[in-house]
Formats: C-alpha cells, structure tokens, sequence
C-alpha cells in the first residue's frame, strides 16, 4: 500500500525520486498519455513500511530494469499544487542522487518503464536547455547536486 491517502480537503502524498546526471544530461520521465508535455523525476510512491532508500531503489529498478547504487540523501522537497482534476496535493518527496553507472548512461532516450509504448518512457535532458521543457520540479534544471554538500531544502506552493 502507498504512503498517499486522501481527506475532505485534499491528498497528501510522500514519494521518492532520484536525481541522475551524466555530465550536463539528468535522466527525467515523461507519460505521453497526459494531456500537455511535462518532464518529472524518476522515481514514485514510497509504500507503508518501506524505507525511502528501498523504496528509490525499488523504483529505479521497476523504471530502468537497472540495480543502481544511492550516493546520498540531496533534497526535501514539501509541494502544494492542484493536480489536473482539481485536487489539492500537500507531497512530500526525498530526491536521492544516484551513482552514474555505465548501464545507467547507456539508456537511451524514449526507453520505456513499463516494456511496452503505451506508458511512460525516459528521456536524457540538457540541464542548459530548461527554458526548452517544462519539468518538475524545477529545481532539477537550476541545481547542481553534485557540487552540494548537504541536504538541501525546496517548498513549492501552487495553491
């Protein structure tokens, strides 16, 4: 079971997601199945019980077919936004940097999570190219992680 429940005012949610670059590159997923073109991080839903480490790992291997290695805890990052049906989000994430791995700097862009074209697929972008792409969050285009030496600290308010 998901760490997400739902109450009269809105949704909460805690999630992980993991930041991976190679060079000026960093690894982001897209669903071509939503309704405008938008970027996120790889990554997703922690379960009940599960520790957030576990859980990154879990994803990236669901997402990338990949076991992959965490160098460090980077971000905390408490969003407040309205999703496309209206509903309040109050979500927690922790972002993960992941050891660059040469499986992991081999996947090619449009490499599908789910094995099929149907879901959603992965995508290399150029971190000086953000004004090009919509991504969330946005601080993924703006920082530089590896040259950060503590956990740093993100509050986005949409609503």
């Amino acid at each position: 079971m998901d760490c997400t429940f739902s109450t009269a005012e809105g949704k909460f949610n805690y999630r992980v997601g993991a930041i991976i670059r190679n060079g000026n590159k960093i690894l982001m997923a897209r669903n071509p199945n939503e309704s405008r073109e938008f970027y996120y991080s790889v990554g997703g839903r922690v379960m009940l019980g599960e520790t957030a480490e576990a859980a990154i790992l879990r994803e990236l291997k669901e997402e990338t077919g990949l076991c992959c290695e965490i160098e460090r805890l980077a971000a905390i990052h408490e969003n407040f936004f309205v999703d496309g049906k209206g509903i309040p989000f109050h979500e927690i994430s922790l972002f993960f940097l992941i050891k660059i791995s040469g499986e992991l700097s081999a996947i090619q862009n449009g490499h599908h999570t789910d094995g099929g074209p149907s879901g959603e697929f992965l995508e290399w972008l150029d971190v000086s190219g953000r004004a090009e792409k919509v991504v969330y969050p946005d601080f993924f285009m703006t920082t530089d992680f590896s040259k950060e030496r503590g956990v740093l600290h993100f509050v986005t308010r949409e609503i």
